[in-house]
């Protein structure tokens, strides 16, 4: 090589967000570590502390002050784990940036392949969960059919499997930048972006301490998430089922007025109540479904911020306030 001339050693940002994490944040930390040394990379770790209530911040400001690679942004409030990864990449600088989570449920080994594939010319790197170790077949099976129901209902390919453990090129990153919608679902805003991508299979470790944060409500309220910012069939299903409803109406109509005829009609409130009941059990689900959407209209239009930065503890480098594509 000649002298004097500049070697350019690329950067790599992991994007972490964590709630709650006291237990997990210095052993993943150190195992990142151990395995992003032995790689001719610079890198950073970014924590994006997503309101956390424990130890977690405390934690993390003595790992940064004791190493300058580890970064971290505390969020004001406890927003979400989509919102704290899309901080993440909104101050992610890296050349390409990976985004995990903190629990070791995303396998800090698996680092190495996804930047190989990167180097191959790959601009998205996804990893799919073959299973995950100490999961309820409840979960297994939800998350299995979700995924199926995803991609039946949408015009946008989900993976089946597919988790927040990825890797984006910077151009990836900038564009996702682009979307600015409140009620995230990354999985699919990456899917529907294009460029050149590629999958890398595992299998999931159980968490190496504490409890998932993943209530079954918060699950709910993800799928729905994913369901309606990409599909506008659930309103195609309401209006085919009051279509249905409607003739159901006919028919037993018709059929009290042959009954009439034939002089064999009993006055009874049996019939009544059923059809009250159903007929007023399709308005309410058909009405439910408008309102999700009509809610998520207004959730929009209000164009509130996406969160709010309460502390940013990282160090600026040459990168930072660049703009999106």
């Amino acid at each position: 090589m000649d002298e004097g001339r500049a070697v350019t050693v690329k950067r790599i940002s992991i994007v972490v967000p964590v709630y709650n994490e006291e237990d997990n944040i210095a052993h993943f930390t150190e195992c990142v570590e151990r395995v992003m040394d032995a790689l001719p990379y610079a890198y950073e770790i970014l924590f994006i502390d997503d309101g956390s209530c424990d130890r977690s911040r405390t934690i993390l400001l003595e790992l940064g002050a004791r190493d300058p690679r580890v970064q971290s942004i505390f969020l004001a409030r406890n927003s979400g784990h989509q919102i704290a990864l899309t901080c993440g990449t909104d101050h992610a600088d890296g050349d390409a940036v990976i985004t995990m989570d903190g629990d070791m449920q995303h396998p800090p080994e698996l680092l190495p392949v996804l930047l190989k594939k990167w180097e191959a010319g790959c601009e998205i790197v996804q990893t799919v969960r073959i299973s995950t170790e100490g999961v309820s077949a409840f979960k297994r099976l939800t998350s299995k059919y979700y995924y199926r129901l995803l991609n039946a209902v949408t015009d946008v390919h989900i993976q089946e499997g597919g988790s927040d453990f990825r890797l984006m090129d910077r151009r990836a990153v900038l564009a996702l930048r682009r979307y600015h919608e409140h009620a995230r679902f990354i999985r699919g805003i990456v899917g529907s972006m294009g460029f050149r991508k590629t999958t890398v299979e595992f299998v999931a470790p159980e968490r190496f301490a504490g409890q998932s944060k993943f209530s079954l409500h918060k699950m709910i309220a993800f799928a729905l998430d994913g369901i309606l910012a990409y599909s506008v069939q659930p309103l195609r299903v309401a209006f085919y089922v009051g279509i249905l409803s409607a003739l159901l109406a006919v028919v037993l109509f018709l059929h009290v007025l042959f009954e009439t005829l034939r002089g064999e009609t009993v006055a009874g409130w049996s019939t009544i109540v059923v059809c009250s009941l159903f007929f007023g059990g399709m308005q309410m689900m058909m009405l439910g479904i408008c309102g999700e959407y009509i809610a998520r209209i207004l959730q929009e239009v209000k164009n509130r911020p996406l969160y709010l930065v309460a502390s940013d503890n990282r160090r600026r480098s040459g990168r930072q306030g660049e703009e999106s594509v």
